[in-house]
């Protein structure tokens, strides 16, 4: 015990030295905030407009269920149950032709149709065709 007290005392003065040399804490200055300057001019883009379709023909897009030379039966795109036969005009039979020389529309070729309304006859067919075996 006798030598606890004495390592005690004698830590006291040293204790008390550095307590008194330390300064005081205190928060930092902060520096100077240097105002961000945007200089970067946004590019304005006309954005694509699709071109209108004559009146009385509209546009289905999906994926081909079954493709003849005078049909195609096109499920939509966003709803599986939609599903529509489409006849072929003249002009889309001749193209049907030479597309079916190539391989033809497969189960699940993506086809955009282009018809006309009234009589539900396919105008035109855009869509990549599934490659021949």
């Amino acid at each position: 015990m006798k030598l606890s007290r004495k390592i005690g005392w004698l830590s006291l003065p040293a204790l008390m030295l550095a307590g008194l040399s330390c300064s005081t804490a205190s928060a930092q200055t902060p520096a100077e905030v240097v105002p961000v300057v945007d200089t970067a001019v946004p590019i304005v883009v006309n954005a694509v407009k699709p071109k209108p379709l004559p009146n009385g023909v509209a546009k289905f897009d999906g994926t081909v269920m079954n493709a003849t030379s005078v049909q195609i039966t096109v499920k939509a795109k966003g709803n599986d149950m939609s599903i529509r036969t489409f006849a072929l005009s003249p002009a889309a039979t001749a193209k049907m032709q030479e597309t079916i020389a190539k391989g033809g529309y497969q189960y699940g070729d993506k086809v955009s149709v282009i018809y006309n309304q009234s009589s539900l006859q396919a105008l035109k067919i855009k869509g990549k065709a599934s490659k021949s075996l």
